[in-house]
Protein backbone atom coordinates (compact mmCIF):
# COMPACT_ATOMS: atom_id res chain seq x y z
CA UNK A 1 0.00 0.00 0.00
CA UNK A 2 1.00 3.67 -0.31
CA UNK A 3 1.87 5.57 2.85
CA UNK A 4 3.59 8.78 3.90
CA UNK A 5 6.66 7.71 5.87
CA UNK A 6 9.46 9.41 7.79
CA UNK A 7 12.53 7.53 8.99
CA UNK A 8 14.21 10.46 10.75
CA UNK A 9 13.07 13.52 12.66
CA UNK A 10 13.14 16.89 11.01
CA UNK A 11 11.32 19.36 8.75
CA UNK A 12 8.42 18.47 6.44
CA UNK A 13 10.87 17.27 3.78
CA UNK A 14 11.76 14.17 5.81
CA UNK A 15 8.33 12.79 4.81
CA UNK A 16 7.92 10.89 1.54
CA UNK A 17 5.26 8.70 -0.04
CA UNK A 18 6.40 5.10 -0.46
CA UNK A 19 5.13 1.54 -0.82
CA UNK A 20 4.97 -0.29 2.51
CA UNK A 21 3.43 -3.48 3.81
CA UNK A 22 -0.26 -3.44 4.60
CA UNK A 23 -0.81 -3.62 8.39
CA UNK A 24 -1.48 -6.98 10.02
CA UNK A 25 -5.00 -7.48 11.40
CA UNK A 26 -4.98 -9.16 14.82
CA UNK A 27 -7.95 -11.06 16.25
CA UNK A 28 -9.59 -7.97 17.77
CA UNK A 29 -8.50 -5.46 15.14
CA UNK A 30 -10.39 -3.59 12.45
CA UNK A 31 -8.70 -2.90 9.10
CA UNK A 32 -9.84 0.44 7.71
CA UNK A 33 -9.49 1.48 4.08
CA UNK A 34 -8.61 5.11 4.73
CA UNK A 35 -10.47 7.59 2.52
CA UNK A 36 -9.42 10.80 4.30
CA UNK A 37 -7.06 11.85 7.07
CA UNK A 38 -5.51 15.12 8.29
CA UNK A 39 -2.18 16.76 9.01
CA UNK A 40 -2.35 18.62 12.31
CA UNK A 41 -0.17 20.11 15.04
CA UNK A 42 0.14 16.70 16.70
CA UNK A 43 1.56 15.09 13.55
CA UNK A 44 4.01 17.95 13.07
CA UNK A 45 5.21 17.78 16.67
CA UNK A 46 5.90 14.05 16.45
CA UNK A 47 7.54 14.38 13.01
CA UNK A 48 9.94 17.07 14.23
CA UNK A 49 10.33 15.60 17.76
CA UNK A 50 9.48 18.98 19.27
CA UNK A 51 9.56 19.26 22.21
CA UNK A 52 12.50 16.90 22.60
CA UNK A 53 10.78 14.67 25.19
CA UNK A 54 8.53 13.40 22.38
CA UNK A 55 11.41 11.07 21.53
CA UNK A 56 10.75 9.18 24.77
CA UNK A 57 7.45 8.14 23.22
CA UNK A 58 8.48 7.70 19.58
CA UNK A 59 12.13 6.63 19.60
CA UNK A 60 15.24 8.35 20.90
CA UNK A 61 17.29 8.27 17.68
CA UNK A 62 14.72 7.62 14.95
CA UNK A 63 10.93 7.18 14.77
CA UNK A 64 9.66 3.77 15.78
CA UNK A 65 6.41 4.42 13.90
CA UNK A 66 7.32 5.86 10.51
CA UNK A 67 3.73 6.41 9.33
CA UNK A 68 2.07 9.39 11.01
CA UNK A 69 -1.59 10.42 11.00
CA UNK A 70 -3.91 10.27 14.00
CA UNK A 71 -7.28 11.22 12.45
CA UNK A 72 -9.02 9.14 9.81
CA UNK A 73 -12.28 8.28 8.12
CA UNK A 74 -12.87 5.33 5.87
CA UNK A 75 -14.52 1.97 5.30
CA UNK A 76 -13.94 -1.27 7.21
CA UNK A 77 -12.13 -3.58 4.79
CA UNK A 78 -11.61 -6.56 7.11
CA UNK A 79 -12.05 -7.57 10.74
CA UNK A 80 -10.27 -10.02 13.03
CA UNK A 81 -11.94 -13.21 14.23
CA UNK A 82 -12.71 -11.67 17.63
CA UNK A 83 -14.34 -8.49 16.36
CA UNK A 84 -18.02 -8.08 17.20
CA UNK A 85 -18.53 -4.29 17.10
CA UNK A 86 -17.85 -3.63 13.41
CA UNK A 87 -18.48 -5.36 10.11
CA UNK A 88 -16.95 -5.10 6.65
CA UNK A 89 -18.42 -2.11 4.82
CA UNK A 90 -19.04 0.05 7.90
CA UNK A 91 -18.16 3.72 7.42
CA UNK A 92 -15.99 4.65 10.41
CA UNK A 93 -13.84 7.48 11.77
CA UNK A 94 -11.58 7.89 14.74
CA UNK A 95 -8.39 9.00 16.47
CA UNK A 96 -5.16 7.01 16.76
CA UNK A 97 -2.51 9.17 18.48
CA UNK A 98 0.49 7.17 19.65
CA UNK A 99 0.07 4.28 17.25
CA UNK A 100 -0.63 6.65 14.33
CA UNK A 101 -0.67 5.11 10.83
CA UNK A 102 -3.52 7.07 9.21
CA UNK A 103 -1.36 8.66 6.49
CA UNK A 104 -1.76 5.48 4.47
CA UNK A 105 -4.22 3.56 2.34
CA UNK A 106 -4.93 1.09 5.17
CA UNK A 107 -4.93 1.38 8.96
CA UNK A 108 -5.40 -1.32 11.59
CA UNK A 109 -6.96 -0.27 14.91
CA UNK A 110 -8.36 -2.17 17.92
CA UNK A 111 -12.14 -2.56 17.89
CA UNK A 112 -12.30 -1.06 21.39
CA UNK A 113 -10.07 1.91 20.45
CA UNK A 114 -11.13 5.46 19.63
CA UNK A 115 -13.22 4.44 16.63
CA UNK A 116 -16.93 4.75 15.85
CA UNK A 117 -19.29 4.56 12.92
CA UNK A 118 -19.63 7.84 11.03
CA UNK A 119 -22.72 10.04 11.38
CA UNK A 120 -25.09 9.72 8.46
CA UNK A 121 -25.01 12.35 5.75
CA UNK A 122 -21.38 13.28 6.43
CA UNK A 123 -18.57 12.75 3.92
CA UNK A 124 -15.21 11.19 4.72
CA UNK A 125 -13.49 14.56 4.27
CA UNK A 126 -15.93 16.12 6.74
CA UNK A 127 -15.60 13.33 9.33
CA UNK A 128 -11.81 12.88 9.25
CA UNK A 129 -11.05 16.24 10.98
CA UNK A 130 -13.72 15.62 13.61
CA UNK A 131 -11.58 14.38 16.50
CA UNK A 132 -8.17 16.01 17.06
CA UNK A 133 -8.96 19.65 17.74
CA UNK A 134 -12.38 18.85 19.13
CA UNK A 135 -11.19 16.34 21.72
CA UNK A 136 -8.83 18.99 23.09
CA UNK A 137 -11.77 21.42 23.15
CA UNK A 138 -13.87 18.88 25.07
CA UNK A 139 -11.04 18.47 27.58
CA UNK A 140 -10.88 22.25 28.06
CA UNK A 141 -14.61 22.47 28.69
CA UNK A 142 -14.60 19.55 31.12
CA UNK A 143 -11.61 20.85 33.10
CA UNK A 144 -12.86 24.43 33.24
CA UNK A 145 -16.17 23.45 34.83
CA UNK A 146 -18.05 26.12 32.84
CA UNK A 147 -21.83 25.82 32.61
CA UNK A 148 -24.69 27.36 30.67
CA UNK A 149 -24.76 31.10 31.19
CA UNK A 150 -21.03 31.42 31.97
CA UNK A 151 -18.75 33.75 30.02
CA UNK A 152 -15.74 32.31 28.19
CA UNK A 153 -13.10 33.95 26.01
CA UNK A 154 -11.50 31.81 23.28
CA UNK A 155 -8.15 33.11 22.01
CA UNK A 156 -7.22 31.62 18.64
CA UNK A 157 -10.80 30.88 17.60
CA UNK A 158 -9.98 29.81 14.04
CA UNK A 159 -7.62 26.91 14.70
CA UNK A 160 -8.74 23.30 14.94
CA UNK A 161 -9.09 23.56 18.72
CA UNK A 162 -10.50 27.08 18.84
CA UNK A 163 -13.10 26.62 16.10
CA UNK A 164 -14.29 23.45 17.83
CA UNK A 165 -14.31 25.15 21.23
CA UNK A 166 -16.51 28.01 20.03
CA UNK A 167 -19.10 25.58 18.68
CA UNK A 168 -19.04 23.18 21.62
CA UNK A 169 -19.25 25.99 24.16
CA UNK A 170 -22.26 27.47 22.37
CA UNK A 171 -23.89 24.04 22.32
CA UNK A 172 -23.42 23.98 26.12
CA UNK A 173 -25.18 27.34 26.49
CA UNK A 174 -22.05 29.35 27.26
CA UNK A 175 -21.66 33.01 26.18
CA UNK A 176 -18.57 33.11 23.95
CA UNK A 177 -16.19 35.95 23.12
CA UNK A 178 -13.82 34.87 20.34
CA UNK A 179 -10.49 36.44 19.37
CA UNK A 180 -9.23 36.07 15.80
CA UNK A 181 -7.61 37.87 12.88
CA UNK A 182 -9.49 40.44 10.81
CA UNK A 183 -9.92 38.14 7.80
CA UNK A 184 -11.86 35.57 9.83
CA UNK A 185 -14.32 37.67 11.80
CA UNK A 186 -17.29 36.53 9.68
CA UNK A 187 -16.33 32.85 9.97
CA UNK A 188 -16.13 33.01 13.76
CA UNK A 189 -19.52 34.70 13.93
CA UNK A 190 -20.91 31.88 11.77
CA UNK A 191 -19.52 29.38 14.29
CA UNK A 192 -21.73 30.99 16.92
CA UNK A 193 -19.55 33.44 18.83
CA UNK A 194 -21.63 36.05 20.67
CA UNK A 195 -18.88 38.65 20.41
CA UNK A 196 -15.77 38.74 18.21
CA UNK A 197 -12.58 40.66 18.98
CA UNK A 198 -10.28 41.60 16.09
CA UNK A 199 -6.79 40.69 17.27
CA UNK A 200 -5.20 43.19 14.88
CA UNK A 201 -7.30 46.12 16.11
CA UNK A 202 -7.39 45.45 19.84
CA UNK A 203 -5.22 43.88 22.53
CA UNK A 204 -7.64 41.31 23.88
CA UNK A 205 -5.86 41.23 27.26
CA UNK A 206 -7.03 44.85 27.82
CA UNK A 207 -10.69 43.86 27.41
CA UNK A 208 -12.97 45.35 30.06
CA UNK A 209 -15.19 42.28 30.27
CA UNK A 210 -14.46 39.54 32.82
CA UNK A 211 -14.74 35.82 32.17
CA UNK A 212 -15.31 32.56 34.00
CA UNK A 213 -12.65 30.97 31.78
CA UNK A 214 -10.09 31.96 29.17
CA UNK A 215 -9.19 29.29 26.61
CA UNK A 216 -5.85 29.93 24.89
CA UNK A 217 -6.42 27.55 22.00
CA UNK A 218 -3.12 28.35 20.27
CA UNK A 219 -0.81 28.52 23.27
CA UNK A 220 0.48 31.99 22.41
CA UNK A 221 -0.48 33.91 25.54
CA UNK A 222 0.18 33.37 29.26
CA UNK A 223 -1.68 33.26 32.55
CA UNK A 224 0.17 36.40 33.63
CA UNK A 225 -1.24 38.35 30.66
CA UNK A 226 -4.75 36.90 30.90
CA UNK A 227 -5.18 36.87 34.67
CA UNK A 228 -6.90 40.27 34.77
CA UNK A 229 -9.56 38.96 32.36
CA UNK A 230 -10.72 36.31 34.83
CA UNK A 231 -13.47 36.67 37.38
CA UNK A 232 -12.57 35.66 40.97
CA UNK A 233 -12.18 31.88 40.84
CA UNK A 234 -11.90 31.97 37.04
CA UNK A 235 -9.78 29.47 35.09
CA UNK A 236 -7.06 29.91 32.46
CA UNK A 237 -6.39 26.95 30.14
CA UNK A 238 -3.81 26.65 27.35
CA UNK A 239 -3.14 24.15 24.59
CA UNK A 240 0.63 24.56 25.10
CA UNK A 241 2.95 24.06 28.09
CA UNK A 242 4.08 27.68 27.70
CA UNK A 243 7.46 29.31 26.94
CA UNK A 244 8.85 28.31 30.34
CA UNK A 245 6.69 25.18 30.69
CA UNK A 246 4.85 27.11 33.36
CA UNK A 247 1.46 25.70 32.45
CA UNK A 248 2.57 22.33 33.81
CA UNK A 249 3.54 23.87 37.16
CA UNK A 250 0.88 26.54 37.67
CA UNK A 251 -2.00 24.01 37.95
CA UNK A 252 -0.25 22.72 41.09
CA UNK A 253 0.48 26.17 42.53
CA UNK A 254 -2.52 28.39 41.74
CA UNK A 255 -5.14 26.33 43.69
CA UNK A 256 -3.18 27.01 46.87
CA UNK A 257 -4.17 30.68 46.71
CA UNK A 258 -7.93 30.07 46.29
CA UNK A 259 -8.16 32.61 43.50
CA UNK A 260 -7.82 32.46 39.75
CA UNK A 261 -6.46 29.11 38.61
CA UNK A 262 -4.55 27.48 35.77
CA UNK A 263 -5.48 24.06 34.46
CA UNK A 264 -3.71 21.97 31.82
CA UNK A 265 -6.12 19.18 30.95
CA UNK A 266 -5.10 15.92 29.33
CA UNK A 267 -7.69 14.80 26.79
CA UNK A 268 -9.18 11.33 26.71
CA UNK A 269 -8.54 9.11 23.68
CA UNK A 270 -11.31 6.56 23.98
CA UNK A 271 -14.35 5.25 22.17
CA UNK A 272 -16.73 7.25 24.34
CA UNK A 273 -15.03 10.44 23.12
CA UNK A 274 -15.43 9.54 19.44
CA UNK A 275 -19.05 8.50 19.91
CA UNK A 276 -19.81 11.80 21.61
CA UNK A 277 -18.25 13.70 18.73
CA UNK A 278 -20.19 11.56 16.25
CA UNK A 279 -23.42 12.58 17.95
CA UNK A 280 -22.42 16.26 17.99
CA UNK A 281 -21.50 16.19 14.29
CA UNK A 282 -24.63 14.23 13.41
CA UNK A 283 -26.88 16.69 15.23
CA UNK A 284 -25.25 19.70 13.56
CA UNK A 285 -23.96 21.08 16.88
CA UNK A 286 -20.37 20.74 15.66
CA UNK A 287 -18.95 21.14 12.17
CA UNK A 288 -15.19 20.70 11.69
CA UNK A 289 -13.81 23.67 9.77
CA UNK A 290 -11.73 22.64 6.75
CA UNK A 291 -9.17 25.06 5.32
CA UNK A 292 -7.36 23.10 2.61
CA UNK A 293 -7.39 19.65 1.04
CA UNK A 294 -4.34 17.88 -0.39
CA UNK A 295 -3.95 14.45 -2.03
CA UNK A 296 -1.69 12.01 -0.20
CA UNK A 297 1.04 12.63 -2.78
CA UNK A 298 1.27 16.27 -1.60
CA UNK A 299 1.44 15.49 2.12
CA UNK A 300 4.74 17.40 2.48
CA UNK A 301 2.98 20.59 1.32
CA UNK A 302 0.32 19.95 3.94
CA UNK A 303 2.98 19.70 6.67
CA UNK A 304 4.53 22.97 5.48
CA UNK A 305 1.18 24.74 5.52
CA UNK A 306 0.24 23.53 9.00
CA UNK A 307 3.60 24.71 10.34
CA UNK A 308 3.19 28.12 8.67
CA UNK A 309 0.67 29.08 11.35
CA UNK A 310 -1.79 30.29 8.70
CA UNK A 311 -4.26 27.43 8.68
CA UNK A 312 -7.88 27.96 9.61
CA UNK A 313 -9.47 24.92 11.20
CA UNK A 314 -8.15 21.71 9.66
CA UNK A 315 -6.04 20.48 6.75
CA UNK A 316 -7.44 17.34 5.14
CA UNK A 317 -5.51 14.70 3.21
CA UNK A 318 -7.61 12.89 0.58
CA UNK A 319 -6.45 9.31 0.19
CA UNK A 320 -9.38 8.09 -1.94
CA UNK A 321 -10.82 10.89 -4.12
CA UNK A 322 -14.59 11.32 -3.60
CA UNK A 323 -16.78 10.17 -6.48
Amino acid sequence: MKAAVHHRYGPPEVVRVAEVDRPVVAARDVLVRVHATTVNRTDCAYRAARPFFVRALTGLVRPRRPVLGCEYAGVVAAVGDGVTSFTVGDRVFGYNEGAFGAHAEYLSVPQDGAIATMPTGVSFEEAAPGTEGSHYALAFIRASGVRAGDDVLVYGATGAIGSAAVQLLKHAGVTVTAVCDTAHLALVRELGADRVVDRAAQDFTRDEQRYDAVFDAVGKSTFARCRRLLKPGGVYLSSDPGPWWQNLVLPLVTPLFRGRKVRFPLPRHDQEMVRRLRDLIGSGAFRPVVDRRYPLERVVEAHRYVESGRKVGNVVITVVPPH
